[in-house]
């Protein structure tokens, strides 16, 4: 096979999975692990993918790139919904505590099954503390939940409130959980995000809580974004759709975080 013809089947990998490594396209390709690097560097001059430790991640996928909520909402909803369901088993009807929940379209799918939360008991109640214009609404109307909306400069993109005032009104609360959202999650890299204030929000919840829970669904695993908020040591558990592979694994292992595949 032509040197063109492997880098368009690169190209289609990309496409399909977001991630390619170097073992696996050696293996496919019956060539050499360098031929497969050339490949790959010639690929990353072009602008189609960005080099990594042991392969590549798209372009498309990578850095300060990042969509609306309403541009992502779609995308990959059943893994998103069972990510949510998998989550709500986390609150038992019991539960008479504070969660806390940042933008994102996976979070926004845990709230509405917030909206429909039921206690165990008539005099029961939860607080939900959120800097998501759209995660307060939807969970507002649930009459057995008390909503502190965080507040802050609104960035357009995601609808939550970003900045000093955030981040200073999120220093003074500590949730019993926080469920927060990662455009990537990587072994060595941990939790990530494009955008600098986000991730100083996410940073903000993940360390302020007494237990913190990524809701991140598959395609995010094995990816680097531009701003790390948290090593994976900082996270408590990960809910995800699919097994990560062996490297993140071992490496959520390592950093004592429990993985739960839903």
């Amino acid at each position: 096979m032509y040197a063109e013809e492997r880098q368009q089947h690169i190209e289609g990998k990309l496409a399909e999975a977001g991630r390619v490594t170097v073992i696996d396209l050696a293996h496919t390709f019956d060539v050499s692990s360098e031929t497969v690097r050339r490949d790959l560097d010639q690929l990353e001059a072009r602008g189609v993918l960005r080099r990594v430790h042991g392969g590549a991640v798209s372009a498309a996928r990578i850095s300060r790139i990042e969509e609306s909520v309403a541009a992502r909402t779609d995308r990959n909803s059943d893994a998103k919904e069972r990510i949510a369901l998998a989550a709500m088993a986390l609150i038992p009807s019991t539960f008479t505590g504070a969660i806390s929940l940042d933008s994102g379209t996976t979070t926004n799918r845990l709230a509405l099954h917030l909206r429909d939360w039921q206690p165990a008991a008539s005099t029961g109640s939860m607080t939900v503390i959120t800097n998501s214009l759209s995660i307060a609404a939807t969970v507002s109307e649930n009459p057995h939940i008390e909503v502190q909306l965080i507040g802050g400069r609104l960035r357009g993109i995601t609808g939550a409130a970003v900045g000093s005032a955030t981040i200073s009104q999120l220093a003074n609360i500590r949730p019993d959980i926080a469920f927060v959202g990662a455009n990537g999650v990587h072994a060595e890299f941990g939790f990530s995000t494009p955008d600098p204030e986000e991730a100083a929000v996410k940073s903000a919840l993940t360390r302020g809580s007494r237990r913190a829970i990524a809701l991140v669904d598959a395609s995010k695993l094995g990816l680097e974004t531009l701003i790390s908020f948290a090593s994976l040591s900082e996270v408590d558990t990960i809910i995800t759709d699919d097994s990560p592979d062996d490297d993140l694994t071992r490496a959520l292992e390592r950093a004592d975080v429990d993985t739960v595949i839903a």
